[in-house]
């Protein structure tokens, strides 16, 4: 079994003991990608879309590195604070998927690590042959 590793350099990845990217042969999981900003604090508070948008592009760019693009992205799993922000949140799930829509579950949770996060987001994906 062939197994790779992406670190984002993100320190709750050292303390809890986990990485951002896995590749099994040819499978890839994304850990849950939460909206940290570069300066290590919650990415636009308040803002649903920007933060799905931030979590999306996290978790894309930690794929790439393992050989997937978007297209092969298979399933996605979105944990919500306030399903009120269905709408926001499936408007930025649609325009990194538009074109290989994935399986997509979102549920509501009732917190996150930090209390103004109101999304966090994980991947999976299949490479070709």
């Amino acid at each position: 079994m062939d197994r790779k590793r992406v670190t984002s350099g993100s320190p709750w990845e050292e303390k809890f003991g986990y990485r951002r990217a896995l590749r099994v042969d040819r499978h890839v999981y994304v850990s849950g990608t939460a909206p940290v900003g570069d300066d290590g604090n919650t990415y636009a508070p308040g803002d649903a879309y920007a933060q799905a948008c931030r979590c999306l592009d996290v978790a894309l760019k930690a794929a790439e590195q393992l050989g997937a693009a978007p297209e092969h992205v298979v399933r996605t799993r979105l944990y919500v604070t306030d399903i009120g922000f269905a709408e926001d949140f499936g408007r930025a799930h649609a325009e990194f998927f538009r074109e290989h829509p994935p399986v997509c579950t979102m549920v509501e949770v009732r917190k996150l690590i930090l209390p103004d996060m109101l999304i966090e987001i994980e991947l999976e994906a299949l490479l070709p042959a």
